[in-house]
């Protein structure tokens, strides 16, 4: 089912997480929280909205970690109906693509429910005290040619790690809808 994420509440706080990688590394919020901000990504990896995306979302990624902007990204579906999205395919998924962010498995859907996650991809990019300034999708090309593509979550963030707020207009993300228990 196709979602659209809902308009960004500015200053809403992120919440914390402390979840692991499909190998047993253990990150929290405060562990990945840039200098200049965190961008939290809910992605999964068999969605068709995520898999026309996540090359320009790793090189994006590459680019705001560089920037001072801390990234996770995050996978709340259920995996046991949707065998795609099991840890042993998020490390194959990560290193295919070149995620330089770490992957997390959200074991129990709780951090997805937290941050009121509603589809893959679903971006929630914070200012370095945690605020959020930023609710939209990747860029306006989506499942198109990205050859033209406007960048709006980079440049998002990058206006966040150099002012501290989010762009006024933001265009909301769409995909699959997180698959819940």
């Amino acid at each position: 089912m196709l979602l659209n994420t809902p308009i960004c509440d500015f200053g809403w706080k992120a919440p914390n997480f402390d979840l692991k990688t499909p190998d047993g590394v253990r990150h929290t919020r405060d562990d990945i929280m840039g200098e200049k901000g965190l961008l939290v990504a809910f992605i999964c990896n068999h969605c068709p909205y995520v898999i026309a995306v996540i090359d320009r979302l790793a090189a994006d990624i590459k680019t705001l970690q560089a920037d001072g902007i801390g990234v996770a990204c995050i996978m709340s579906n259920d995996y046991a109906a949707y065998p795609a999205d099991s840890p042993d395919n998020m490390e194959s998924f990560a290193r295919q693509h070149g995620l330089t962010a770490p992957y997390l498995v959200d074991e129990d859907q709780s951090v997805g429910q937290a941050y009121g996650a509603v589809c893959t991809p679903d971006f929630f990019g914070f200012d370095a005290s945690g605020g959020l300034q930023y609710r939209g999708r990747i860029d306006d090309a989506g499942m198109k040619d990205p050859a033209n593509r406007v960048p709006e979550l980079l440049n998002a963030m990058q206006l966040v790690a150099a002012t501290g707020r989010g762009p006024a207009d933001q265009t909301p993300s769409m995909g699959c809808s997180i698959k819940w228990r």
